[in-house]
């Protein structure tokens, strides 16, 4: 199964998801999902039982939640990473479909990947 994506609001950015999505990236984000202003821990529940990996800015928070959801016996669909502000739309999006089209939503699971591992 290929991966879906849910984008926080941290990483909310309207071209990016329009280029996603104009190249066949099935993406949801948490203003669509009327989840703005909600806990990371809500997002990242929200995008599990949606089976999308997150992707979000907010590398420590996250990071944080998945070694919580993993020591409690709970997964997730995946969660990546970016630092923010260190990549343009364009860059974001090319290491985004780079990902998407190299693991399968499977190999996502419980998984963190880094945008930055993906140039």
């Amino acid at each position: 199964m290929t991966v879906r994506l849910y984008v926080d609001e941290d990483a909310l950015d309207s071209d990016l998801v329009s280029a996603l999505r104009a190249r066949g990236v099935d993406v949801i984000t948490a203003r669509e999902a009327s989840l703005i202003e909600q806990k990371d821990e809500v997002h990242l529940e929200y995008a599990t039982r949606q089976g999308r990996a997150l992707f979000s800015f907010n590398v420590g928070d996250f990071y944080r939640l998945h070694t919580g959801f993993l020591r409690g016996g709970k997964s997730h669909a995946g969660i990546i990473l970016a630092r923010q502000q260190r990549y343009s739309v364009g860059e974001q999006m090319r290491r985004l479909l780079k990902l998407v089209v190299t693991k399968s939503a499977e190999e996502m699971s419980n998984q963190v990947e880094y945008l930055s591992a993906w140039d």
